[in-house]
Formats: C-alpha cells, structure tokens, sequence
C-alpha cells in the first residue's frame, strides 16, 4: 500500500515485498510522481539463506533513498533488521505488535 502523506512523502506499507522493498519504493515514485519516501514499515522478505544474500544491496538503496523511517517486521529477518539499523540508526524503529506511529 502507498500513501502520499501531504508535506511529507510517501508511505509505503509493505505485507512482504516478494518483488523486492526497493523495485516497490521505485515503482511507488513512478506512479505516483513522488520522489519523496518517507517512511517503509511492514514485511522486506530478506530473511533465510535463499534472500540473505540480497541484504548488502538492499540497505544500500535504502540509504540512497533515505526514509525518515524504516520499520522492518517478519519476513525482513533479523540479520536484515540488524544490518539496517546500523547502516541507518536514526530511521530504524523495531516494529512490533502495539507500536504506534505518528507521521
């Protein structure tokens, strides 16, 4: 799901990006005309040996792109979630069951 937050960008709300979290934030951008990305929370499918190998890549598009927030959850995996927030700590929240998140 993508939703323009007037002022600020775009949201992307992601279940499990299984076409990758990055083709998703540039395809966001192209439909909508929006270069801004502000924040990606939800599912980025970088966990198990099959995905981990994409990780290095994946948090370096990430910081070309520079969200504001990055909340990954479930299918990221952990070594994703740990790679992300030391490459962007200021971004990272953990994303769990009752946060709350005022954008």
């Amino acid at each position: 799901m993508v939703i323009n937050v007037k002022q600020k960008g775009l949201i992307i709300l992601s279940g499990c990006s299984h076409a990758g979290i990055i083709n998703t934030m540039l395809y966001a951008r192209q439909i909508t005309g929006i270069e801004t990305i502000y924040a990606v929370l939800g599912g980025l499918h970088l966990a198990g040996r099959d995905f981990e190998s994409r990780i290095n890549q994946t948090v370096e598009e990430l910081r070309k792109i520079k969200p504001h927030l990055i909340v990954p959850s479930h299918c990221t995996g952990w070594r994703a979630a740990h790679a992300i927030l030391n490459a962007m700590p200021d971004a990272f929240a953990w994303g769990s069951v009752g946060n709350l998140y005022i954008i």
